[in-house]
Protein backbone atom coordinates (compact mmCIF):
# COMPACT_ATOMS: atom_id res chain seq x y z
CA UNK A 1 0.00 0.00 0.00
CA UNK A 2 1.37 3.44 -1.29
CA UNK A 3 0.91 5.58 2.06
CA UNK A 4 1.44 9.43 1.32
CA UNK A 5 4.07 11.91 2.68
CA UNK A 6 3.21 13.98 5.39
CA UNK A 7 2.72 17.75 5.08
CA UNK A 8 5.31 19.25 7.57
CA UNK A 9 5.02 22.89 6.30
CA UNK A 10 4.53 25.46 3.29
CA UNK A 11 7.32 27.40 1.44
CA UNK A 12 7.49 31.06 2.39
CA UNK A 13 9.52 34.40 0.82
CA UNK A 14 12.39 33.60 -1.54
CA UNK A 15 13.04 30.50 -2.83
CA UNK A 16 16.10 29.08 -4.92
CA UNK A 17 16.92 25.41 -5.95
CA UNK A 18 19.68 25.48 -3.16
CA UNK A 19 17.54 26.63 -0.25
CA UNK A 20 14.54 27.56 1.04
CA UNK A 21 12.14 28.74 3.83
CA UNK A 22 9.40 26.75 5.12
CA UNK A 23 6.99 27.74 7.69
CA UNK A 24 6.16 24.69 10.09
CA UNK A 25 3.71 23.41 12.93
CA UNK A 26 5.23 25.10 16.16
CA UNK A 27 4.33 20.93 17.90
CA UNK A 28 4.92 19.21 14.99
CA UNK A 29 8.19 20.92 13.21
CA UNK A 30 11.19 18.79 11.68
CA UNK A 31 13.87 18.82 13.78
CA UNK A 32 17.60 20.31 12.75
CA UNK A 33 18.90 17.97 10.65
CA UNK A 34 16.07 16.01 9.50
CA UNK A 35 15.25 15.59 5.81
CA UNK A 36 12.37 16.62 4.06
CA UNK A 37 11.36 16.71 0.43
CA UNK A 38 9.53 18.94 -2.07
CA UNK A 39 8.63 18.55 -5.32
CA UNK A 40 9.87 19.99 -8.80
CA UNK A 41 9.33 20.64 -12.27
CA UNK A 42 12.88 19.72 -13.79
CA UNK A 43 13.68 19.25 -17.57
CA UNK A 44 15.16 15.71 -17.89
CA UNK A 45 16.24 14.11 -21.19
CA UNK A 46 14.47 16.84 -23.18
CA UNK A 47 11.22 16.94 -21.36
CA UNK A 48 9.52 18.24 -17.94
CA UNK A 49 9.27 15.70 -15.41
CA UNK A 50 7.94 16.25 -11.62
CA UNK A 51 10.43 15.08 -9.31
CA UNK A 52 11.09 14.50 -5.30
CA UNK A 53 13.76 16.84 -4.09
CA UNK A 54 15.59 15.88 -1.42
CA UNK A 55 16.51 18.44 1.36
CA UNK A 56 18.10 19.09 5.01
CA UNK A 57 16.49 21.27 7.40
CA UNK A 58 19.75 23.09 9.04
CA UNK A 59 18.20 25.75 10.95
CA UNK A 60 15.47 26.67 13.05
CA UNK A 61 13.67 29.89 14.03
CA UNK A 62 10.96 30.78 16.20
CA UNK A 63 9.61 34.32 15.89
CA UNK A 64 6.46 36.46 17.55
CA UNK A 65 5.19 39.40 16.85
CA UNK A 66 3.35 39.87 20.30
CA UNK A 67 6.01 38.47 22.39
CA UNK A 68 8.55 41.32 21.10
CA UNK A 69 11.68 42.14 23.23
CA UNK A 70 10.31 45.72 22.98
CA UNK A 71 7.48 44.25 25.40
CA UNK A 72 7.94 44.85 29.34
CA UNK A 73 7.43 41.82 31.59
CA UNK A 74 4.03 42.60 32.82
CA UNK A 75 2.14 43.50 29.50
CA UNK A 76 3.82 39.96 28.55
CA UNK A 77 2.50 38.32 31.21
CA UNK A 78 -1.14 39.32 30.41
CA UNK A 79 -0.18 38.74 26.47
CA UNK A 80 0.40 34.75 28.26
CA UNK A 81 -2.92 35.17 30.19
CA UNK A 82 -4.77 35.85 27.33
CA UNK A 83 -3.56 32.94 25.51
CA UNK A 84 -2.19 34.73 22.86
CA UNK A 85 -0.10 32.66 20.36
CA UNK A 86 1.70 33.98 17.39
CA UNK A 87 4.46 32.06 17.40
CA UNK A 88 5.88 31.09 13.85
CA UNK A 89 8.60 28.59 13.51
CA UNK A 90 10.87 29.08 10.65
CA UNK A 91 12.76 26.74 8.82
CA UNK A 92 15.77 26.88 6.82
CA UNK A 93 16.48 23.66 4.33
CA UNK A 94 19.03 23.18 2.08
CA UNK A 95 18.69 21.64 -1.10
CA UNK A 96 20.60 17.86 -1.75
CA UNK A 97 19.36 17.21 -5.25
CA UNK A 98 16.75 14.36 -6.52
CA UNK A 99 17.57 11.29 -8.22
CA UNK A 100 18.03 10.23 -11.85
CA UNK A 101 17.04 6.85 -12.58
CA UNK A 102 18.42 5.78 -15.74
CA UNK A 103 19.29 1.83 -16.80
CA UNK A 104 18.84 0.49 -13.73
CA UNK A 105 21.63 2.91 -12.05
CA UNK A 106 21.31 5.89 -10.21
CA UNK A 107 22.73 9.63 -9.59
CA UNK A 108 21.78 12.54 -8.07
CA UNK A 109 21.35 15.76 -9.59
CA UNK A 110 20.73 19.44 -8.22
CA UNK A 111 17.40 20.68 -9.04
CA UNK A 112 17.88 24.16 -11.70
CA UNK A 113 14.24 25.59 -11.93
CA UNK A 114 12.43 27.14 -9.28
CA UNK A 115 10.55 25.83 -5.76
CA UNK A 116 7.91 28.17 -5.54
CA UNK A 117 6.47 29.97 -2.54
CA UNK A 118 3.07 28.19 -1.28
CA UNK A 119 4.41 24.71 -2.01
CA UNK A 120 4.20 21.65 0.21
CA UNK A 121 7.09 20.33 2.03
CA UNK A 122 6.92 17.02 3.06
CA UNK A 123 8.66 15.11 5.34
CA UNK A 124 10.85 12.71 3.12
CA UNK A 125 10.03 9.19 3.37
CA UNK A 126 12.32 6.61 4.71
CA UNK A 127 12.89 4.53 1.40
CA UNK A 128 14.24 7.70 -0.69
CA UNK A 129 16.45 8.44 2.35
CA UNK A 130 17.75 5.35 2.48
CA UNK A 131 18.47 5.61 -1.58
CA UNK A 132 20.17 8.58 -1.40
CA UNK A 133 22.56 7.92 1.22
CA UNK A 134 23.49 4.26 1.20
CA UNK A 135 24.92 2.12 -1.89
CA UNK A 136 24.39 -1.55 -1.85
CA UNK A 137 25.91 -3.76 0.51
CA UNK A 138 28.00 -5.63 -2.05
CA UNK A 139 29.20 -2.18 -3.15
CA UNK A 140 29.13 -0.50 0.67
CA UNK A 141 30.12 -0.97 3.99
CA UNK A 142 28.30 -0.49 6.78
CA UNK A 143 29.58 2.86 8.66
CA UNK A 144 26.52 3.60 10.75
CA UNK A 145 23.25 5.04 10.55
CA UNK A 146 21.14 8.57 9.98
CA UNK A 147 21.87 10.63 12.55
CA UNK A 148 18.01 12.28 11.90
CA UNK A 149 16.95 8.74 11.76
CA UNK A 150 19.45 6.35 13.77
CA UNK A 151 17.01 2.99 12.27
CA UNK A 152 18.61 3.93 8.50
CA UNK A 153 21.64 2.23 7.79
CA UNK A 154 24.69 4.27 5.70
CA UNK A 155 27.36 2.24 3.56
CA UNK A 156 29.62 4.29 1.68
CA UNK A 157 31.10 3.65 -0.90
CA UNK A 158 34.30 0.88 -1.62
CA UNK A 159 35.08 3.22 -5.11
CA UNK A 160 35.35 6.09 -2.86
CA UNK A 161 38.61 4.68 -1.14
CA UNK A 162 40.15 5.31 -4.45
CA UNK A 163 40.85 9.29 -3.76
CA UNK A 164 41.66 8.57 -0.78
CA UNK A 165 40.15 9.85 2.67
CA UNK A 166 41.03 11.42 5.96
CA UNK A 167 39.34 10.81 9.02
CA UNK A 168 39.95 14.28 11.11
CA UNK A 169 38.73 15.24 14.78
CA UNK A 170 39.78 16.50 18.12
CA UNK A 171 40.94 14.22 20.89
CA UNK A 172 38.07 11.73 22.23
CA UNK A 173 35.50 12.47 19.60
CA UNK A 174 36.11 9.25 18.38
CA UNK A 175 38.29 8.83 15.06
CA UNK A 176 40.29 5.84 16.34
CA UNK A 177 36.77 3.92 17.08
CA UNK A 178 35.42 5.25 13.33
CA UNK A 179 38.73 3.49 11.76
CA UNK A 180 38.62 0.28 13.88
CA UNK A 181 34.73 0.07 12.08
CA UNK A 182 36.22 0.76 8.82
CA UNK A 183 39.05 -1.86 8.95
CA UNK A 184 35.82 -4.46 10.43
CA UNK A 185 34.28 -3.62 7.23
CA UNK A 186 37.09 -3.87 4.92
CA UNK A 187 38.28 -6.87 6.44
CA UNK A 188 35.36 -8.53 6.04
CA UNK A 189 35.01 -7.24 2.32
CA UNK A 190 38.93 -9.23 1.84
CA UNK A 191 41.07 -5.97 1.76
CA UNK A 192 44.89 -5.66 2.78
CA UNK A 193 45.50 -3.35 5.46
CA UNK A 194 48.29 -1.98 7.04
CA UNK A 195 48.19 0.35 10.35
CA UNK A 196 50.71 2.91 11.48
CA UNK A 197 49.87 2.44 14.97
CA UNK A 198 51.78 4.51 17.30
CA UNK A 199 50.32 4.58 20.56
CA UNK A 200 49.05 0.49 20.26
CA UNK A 201 45.27 2.02 19.92
CA UNK A 202 44.69 -1.28 17.44
CA UNK A 203 46.18 -4.21 19.02
CA UNK A 204 43.54 -5.76 20.03
CA UNK A 205 41.69 -5.83 16.59
CA UNK A 206 41.92 -9.89 16.77
CA UNK A 207 39.76 -9.76 19.83
CA UNK A 208 35.48 -9.03 20.03
CA UNK A 209 34.28 -6.88 22.39
CA UNK A 210 33.52 -9.32 25.08
CA UNK A 211 37.35 -10.57 24.96
CA UNK A 212 36.76 -13.59 22.79
CA UNK A 213 38.53 -14.12 19.38
CA UNK A 214 37.50 -12.50 16.37
CA UNK A 215 36.20 -15.08 13.65
CA UNK A 216 39.26 -13.66 11.25
CA UNK A 217 41.54 -13.86 14.31
CA UNK A 218 44.66 -15.65 11.96
CA UNK A 219 43.82 -13.16 9.38
CA UNK A 220 45.24 -10.36 11.93
CA UNK A 221 48.32 -9.51 13.23
CA UNK A 222 50.38 -7.19 15.24
CA UNK A 223 53.95 -6.91 14.05
CA UNK A 224 56.70 -4.75 16.47
CA UNK A 225 60.34 -3.82 17.23
CA UNK A 226 62.26 -5.43 20.26
CA UNK A 227 63.57 -2.14 21.14
CA UNK A 228 59.62 -1.16 21.61
CA UNK A 229 58.75 -0.86 25.23
CA UNK A 230 54.95 -1.00 24.31
CA UNK A 231 51.75 0.16 25.95
CA UNK A 232 50.92 -3.45 26.38
CA UNK A 233 52.95 -6.42 27.08
CA UNK A 234 53.57 -8.90 24.43
CA UNK A 235 51.90 -11.48 26.56
CA UNK A 236 48.78 -9.84 26.65
CA UNK A 237 48.43 -9.45 22.83
CA UNK A 238 47.71 -11.74 19.96
CA UNK A 239 49.76 -13.22 16.54
CA UNK A 240 52.33 -10.54 17.61
CA UNK A 241 55.50 -11.23 14.91
CA UNK A 242 59.18 -9.24 15.35
CA UNK A 243 59.71 -6.50 12.85
CA UNK A 244 63.42 -5.86 12.30
CA UNK A 245 65.75 -4.78 9.84
CA UNK A 246 69.30 -6.19 9.64
CA UNK A 247 71.50 -3.67 8.81
CA UNK A 248 73.95 -5.76 7.07
CA UNK A 249 71.17 -6.21 4.97
CA UNK A 250 71.23 -1.93 3.83
CA UNK A 251 73.46 -0.96 1.55
CA UNK A 252 75.43 2.39 1.33
CA UNK A 253 73.27 4.46 -0.42
CA UNK A 254 70.10 3.05 1.76
CA UNK A 255 72.18 4.03 4.71
CA UNK A 256 73.55 7.61 3.14
CA UNK A 257 69.88 8.38 2.72
CA UNK A 258 68.85 7.10 6.02
CA UNK A 259 71.07 9.83 7.43
CA UNK A 260 69.97 12.07 5.25
CA UNK A 261 73.49 12.81 3.16
CA UNK A 262 72.89 14.58 -0.18
CA UNK A 263 74.20 12.73 -3.11
CA UNK A 264 76.35 15.72 -3.66
CA UNK A 265 78.77 14.77 -0.94
CA UNK A 266 80.63 12.35 -2.22
CA UNK A 267 82.70 11.88 -0.39
CA UNK A 268 81.35 11.09 2.74
CA UNK A 269 79.08 8.82 0.78
CA UNK A 270 82.37 7.40 -0.50
CA UNK A 271 83.63 6.75 3.26
CA UNK A 272 80.26 4.93 3.64
CA UNK A 273 80.92 2.57 0.70
CA UNK A 274 84.26 1.56 2.01
CA UNK A 275 83.53 0.95 5.64
CA UNK A 276 80.52 -1.39 4.02
CA UNK A 277 82.25 -2.87 1.30
CA UNK A 278 85.29 -3.68 4.25
CA UNK A 279 82.70 -5.01 6.58
CA UNK A 280 81.02 -7.23 3.87
CA UNK A 281 84.44 -8.99 3.06
CA UNK A 282 84.71 -10.12 6.84
CA UNK A 283 81.40 -11.32 8.08
CA UNK A 284 78.01 -11.41 6.22
CA UNK A 285 76.25 -9.84 9.17
CA UNK A 286 77.41 -7.14 11.19
CA UNK A 287 75.56 -4.50 13.65
CA UNK A 288 75.23 -0.83 13.76
CA UNK A 289 78.45 -0.50 16.34
CA UNK A 290 80.17 -2.62 14.34
CA UNK A 291 79.44 -0.10 11.07
CA UNK A 292 80.11 2.99 13.68
CA UNK A 293 83.38 1.06 14.86
CA UNK A 294 84.61 0.60 11.62
CA UNK A 295 84.08 4.21 10.58
CA UNK A 296 85.47 5.52 13.93
CA UNK A 297 88.72 3.20 12.82
CA UNK A 298 89.05 5.14 9.08
CA UNK A 299 88.64 8.67 10.67
CA UNK A 300 92.02 7.45 13.36
CA UNK A 301 93.80 6.58 10.01
CA UNK A 302 96.07 8.38 8.54
CA UNK A 303 94.93 8.10 4.43
CA UNK A 304 93.57 10.78 2.63
CA UNK A 305 89.70 9.59 4.18
CA UNK A 306 90.47 10.12 7.27
CA UNK A 307 89.43 13.79 6.98
CA UNK A 308 86.16 12.32 5.08
CA UNK A 309 85.05 9.78 8.13
CA UNK A 310 85.70 12.10 10.47
CA UNK A 311 82.87 14.64 8.82
CA UNK A 312 80.80 11.30 8.02
CA UNK A 313 80.81 10.36 11.98
CA UNK A 314 78.65 13.42 13.05
CA UNK A 315 76.21 11.52 10.43
CA UNK A 316 76.82 8.27 11.10
CA UNK A 317 76.16 8.15 15.00
CA UNK A 318 72.46 9.66 14.26
CA UNK A 319 72.18 5.68 13.84
CA UNK A 320 72.03 4.95 17.31
CA UNK A 321 69.01 6.73 17.40
CA UNK A 322 67.48 4.60 15.33
CA UNK A 323 66.48 1.59 17.32
CA UNK A 324 64.87 -0.62 14.72
CA UNK A 325 67.37 -2.97 13.53
CA UNK A 326 67.70 -6.57 14.38
CA UNK A 327 69.63 -9.79 13.19
CA UNK A 328 66.78 -10.22 10.19
CA UNK A 329 65.08 -8.31 8.12
CA UNK A 330 61.50 -9.13 8.19
CA UNK A 331 59.39 -9.56 4.97
CA UNK A 332 57.33 -7.13 3.79
CA UNK A 333 55.22 -10.00 2.03
CA UNK A 334 54.62 -10.96 5.84
CA UNK A 335 51.84 -7.96 5.98
CA UNK A 336 50.92 -7.88 2.10
CA UNK A 337 48.63 -10.51 1.80
CA UNK A 338 44.98 -10.54 0.89
CA UNK A 339 42.27 -9.98 3.69
CA UNK A 340 44.52 -9.80 6.29
CA UNK A 341 44.70 -6.69 8.60
CA UNK A 342 48.85 -6.29 9.73
CA UNK A 343 48.93 -3.54 12.85
CA UNK A 344 52.55 -1.90 12.99
CA UNK A 345 52.46 -1.18 16.74
CA UNK A 346 54.45 1.50 17.08
CA UNK A 347 54.25 2.35 21.01
CA UNK A 348 57.36 2.91 22.85
CA UNK A 349 59.82 3.82 20.14
CA UNK A 350 61.24 7.76 20.02
CA UNK A 351 60.13 9.89 17.00
CA UNK A 352 63.47 8.62 14.64
CA UNK A 353 62.99 5.18 14.98
CA UNK A 354 58.74 5.23 14.16
CA UNK A 355 59.68 7.41 11.47
CA UNK A 356 62.66 5.05 10.00
CA UNK A 357 59.69 2.58 10.21
CA UNK A 358 56.71 3.96 8.57
CA UNK A 359 59.40 5.19 5.97
CA UNK A 360 60.46 1.74 4.99
CA UNK A 361 57.30 -0.12 5.17
CA UNK A 362 55.61 2.58 2.96
CA UNK A 363 58.35 2.29 0.59
CA UNK A 364 58.18 -1.42 0.21
CA UNK A 365 54.56 -1.36 -0.18
CA UNK A 366 54.52 1.00 -2.72
CA UNK A 367 57.47 -0.60 -4.50
CA UNK A 368 55.85 -4.14 -4.33
CA UNK A 369 52.06 -2.61 -5.49
CA UNK A 370 53.17 -0.78 -8.52
CA UNK A 371 56.08 -2.77 -10.18
CA UNK A 372 52.57 -5.17 -10.38
CA UNK A 373 54.18 -8.03 -7.42
CA UNK A 374 51.11 -7.63 -5.15
CA UNK A 375 47.92 -7.77 -7.24
CA UNK A 376 45.30 -6.44 -4.63
CA UNK A 377 44.71 -3.18 -3.76
CA UNK A 378 45.98 -2.23 -0.47
CA UNK A 379 44.69 0.00 2.56
CA UNK A 380 47.08 2.13 4.54
CA UNK A 381 45.84 3.57 7.60
CA UNK A 382 48.01 6.34 9.66
CA UNK A 383 47.40 7.26 12.45
CA UNK A 384 48.53 10.45 14.21
CA UNK A 385 49.50 11.64 10.47
CA UNK A 386 50.70 14.72 11.74
CA UNK A 387 54.03 13.47 13.26
CA UNK A 388 54.75 11.60 9.59
CA UNK A 389 53.93 14.50 7.30
CA UNK A 390 53.93 17.81 9.35
CA UNK A 391 54.04 21.06 6.95
CA UNK A 392 57.36 21.76 5.18
CA UNK A 393 57.59 24.79 7.46
CA UNK A 394 58.11 23.21 10.55
CA UNK A 395 60.13 20.15 10.22
CA UNK A 396 61.53 17.16 7.73
CA UNK A 397 60.39 13.67 8.42
CA UNK A 398 61.72 11.16 6.50
CA UNK A 399 58.99 9.38 5.41
CA UNK A 400 56.87 12.59 4.12
CA UNK A 401 58.13 11.63 0.67
CA UNK A 402 56.90 8.51 0.36
CA UNK A 403 52.99 9.42 1.91
CA UNK A 404 52.99 12.23 -0.08
CA UNK A 405 54.08 10.26 -3.07
CA UNK A 406 51.35 7.41 -2.87
CA UNK A 407 48.95 10.15 -2.16
CA UNK A 408 49.68 11.71 -5.17
CA UNK A 409 50.18 8.65 -7.49
CA UNK A 410 49.01 5.38 -4.96
CA UNK A 411 45.53 5.33 -6.41
CA UNK A 412 47.31 4.49 -10.19
CA UNK A 413 48.32 1.16 -8.63
CA UNK A 414 45.70 0.93 -5.66
CA UNK A 415 47.28 1.89 -2.58
CA UNK A 416 44.29 3.90 -1.00
CA UNK A 417 45.65 6.15 1.93
CA UNK A 418 43.43 6.47 5.41
CA UNK A 419 45.10 9.39 6.94
CA UNK A 420 43.91 10.17 10.89
CA UNK A 421 44.38 13.26 13.35
CA UNK A 422 43.06 15.39 15.74
CA UNK A 423 45.16 18.45 14.25
CA UNK A 424 44.38 18.87 10.67
CA UNK A 425 46.65 21.97 10.71
CA UNK A 426 49.53 19.89 11.92
CA UNK A 427 49.17 18.15 8.32
CA UNK A 428 51.23 18.99 5.31
CA UNK A 429 48.42 20.11 2.99
CA UNK A 430 49.91 18.26 0.20
CA UNK A 431 48.73 15.27 1.72
CA UNK A 432 45.75 16.34 3.14
CA UNK A 433 44.25 18.18 -0.19
CA UNK A 434 44.76 14.61 -2.40
CA UNK A 435 42.29 13.30 0.17
CA UNK A 436 38.85 13.65 -1.75
CA UNK A 437 36.62 12.07 1.07
CA UNK A 438 36.71 13.21 4.37
CA UNK A 439 35.01 11.45 7.85
CA UNK A 440 34.84 14.59 10.03
CA UNK A 441 34.04 14.10 14.08
CA UNK A 442 33.68 17.24 16.35
CA UNK A 443 36.13 19.74 15.92
CA UNK A 444 36.42 22.58 17.88
CA UNK A 445 39.48 24.00 17.07
CA UNK A 446 39.15 27.48 14.82
CA UNK A 447 42.67 26.89 13.14
CA UNK A 448 42.23 23.19 12.50
CA UNK A 449 38.41 24.08 11.47
CA UNK A 450 39.90 26.41 8.81
CA UNK A 451 42.53 23.55 7.55
CA UNK A 452 39.85 21.05 6.66
CA UNK A 453 37.58 23.98 5.00
CA UNK A 454 41.06 24.58 2.86
CA UNK A 455 41.80 20.95 2.16
CA UNK A 456 38.63 20.49 0.41
CA UNK A 457 36.21 21.53 -2.06
CA UNK A 458 33.34 19.85 -0.41
CA UNK A 459 33.18 21.35 3.15
CA UNK A 460 31.12 24.41 2.78
CA UNK A 461 30.97 26.94 5.75
CA UNK A 462 27.87 25.92 6.82
CA UNK A 463 29.02 21.98 7.46
CA UNK A 464 32.02 23.77 8.83
CA UNK A 465 29.53 25.14 11.57
CA UNK A 466 28.08 21.79 12.30
CA UNK A 467 30.71 20.82 13.36
CA UNK A 468 31.37 21.91 17.15
CA UNK A 469 28.05 20.71 17.61
CA UNK A 470 28.57 16.64 16.62
CA UNK A 471 28.43 14.70 19.68
CA UNK A 472 31.15 11.57 20.72
CA UNK A 473 30.90 9.62 17.55
CA UNK A 474 28.80 11.45 15.52
CA UNK A 475 30.71 12.59 12.15
CA UNK A 476 30.24 14.52 8.94
CA UNK A 477 30.79 12.48 5.72
CA UNK A 478 31.67 14.20 2.57
CA UNK A 479 33.34 13.51 -0.86
CA UNK A 480 33.77 10.17 -3.08
CA UNK A 481 32.51 8.26 -0.15
CA UNK A 482 28.83 9.40 -0.42
CA UNK A 483 26.60 10.68 -3.38
CA UNK A 484 25.64 13.78 -0.67
CA UNK A 485 27.61 14.77 2.44
CA UNK A 486 26.01 13.07 5.42
CA UNK A 487 25.77 13.12 9.02
CA UNK A 488 25.67 9.70 10.31
CA UNK A 489 26.13 8.31 13.79
CA UNK A 490 29.27 5.83 13.70
CA UNK A 491 27.74 2.10 14.32
CA UNK A 492 28.78 0.06 16.95
CA UNK A 493 32.32 -1.39 16.73
CA UNK A 494 32.62 -5.58 17.39
CA UNK A 495 36.43 -5.14 17.82
CA UNK A 496 38.16 -4.07 21.27
CA UNK A 497 39.59 -0.90 21.71
CA UNK A 498 43.33 -0.68 22.52
CA UNK A 499 43.38 3.27 22.61
CA UNK A 500 39.96 3.95 24.98
CA UNK A 501 41.26 6.63 27.58
CA UNK A 502 41.64 5.34 31.03
CA UNK A 503 39.02 5.27 34.14
CA UNK A 504 40.67 8.02 35.76
CA UNK A 505 38.06 7.60 39.17
CA UNK A 506 38.44 3.43 38.76
CA UNK A 507 42.62 3.96 38.71
CA UNK A 508 42.72 6.19 41.55
CA UNK A 509 40.56 3.39 43.66
CA UNK A 510 42.43 1.12 42.80
CA UNK A 511 45.50 3.00 43.88
CA UNK A 512 44.03 3.83 46.94
CA UNK A 513 43.15 0.52 47.89
CA UNK A 514 47.06 -0.80 46.22
CA UNK A 515 48.18 1.41 49.44
CA UNK A 516 45.66 0.99 51.96
CA UNK A 517 46.59 -2.71 51.81
CA UNK A 518 50.56 -1.96 51.94
CA UNK A 519 49.83 -0.27 55.06
CA UNK A 520 47.81 -2.94 56.34
CA UNK A 521 51.07 -5.30 55.65
CA UNK A 522 52.98 -2.49 57.27
CA UNK A 523 50.53 -2.44 60.66
CA UNK A 524 50.92 -6.32 60.72
CA UNK A 525 54.54 -6.50 60.24
CA UNK A 526 55.09 -3.83 62.94
CA UNK A 527 52.74 -5.33 65.46
CA UNK A 528 54.10 -8.92 64.55
CA UNK A 529 57.99 -7.21 65.84
CA UNK A 530 56.38 -6.17 68.67
CA UNK A 531 55.38 -9.47 70.09
CA UNK A 532 58.29 -11.02 69.08
CA UNK A 533 60.37 -8.71 71.56
CA UNK A 534 58.44 -9.06 74.41
CA UNK A 535 58.24 -13.18 74.24
CA UNK A 536 62.37 -12.59 74.03
CA UNK A 537 62.27 -10.39 77.36
CA UNK A 538 59.98 -12.93 79.16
Amino acid sequence: MCVSPRLVGRIVGEATPTEFLFVSSKKDHPPRYEYVMVYSDELIDGQVKRVEVLAQVTHIVSRSSAYSENVDFTTLERIYSAGIDDVNVICVARTLGFLYRSGGSSEIRMPRRAIYPGNEVYLAPDELVQEFFSYPEEEGIHIGYLLSRPHIPVYVSLNGFRRHVAILAQTGAGKSYTVGVLVEEILRKGGTVIIVDPHADYVFLGRLKDGTPHPLKERIFVFRNPNSTGRYSEDSLDNVKPYTVSFSDLSSDEIADILEIPERWTNIRDVISKAVSELRKKSCGYSVEDFIGKVEEMARGSSSDAQHAKRALKYVYKLRKIRVFGDVTTSIEDMLQPMQVSVLDLSGLNDASMDYIVYRVLSEVYLKVSTGEYRYPVFVVIEEAHKFVPPKSERRTRSRSIINTIAAEGRKFGIFLIVVSQRPSKIDQDTLSQCNSQIILRVTNPVDQRAILNSSERISESLLSDLPGLNVGEAVIVGQLTKVPVLVKIRERKTMEGGADIDVVGALKRAREELEETWRIMELRASSRIEDSMISEV
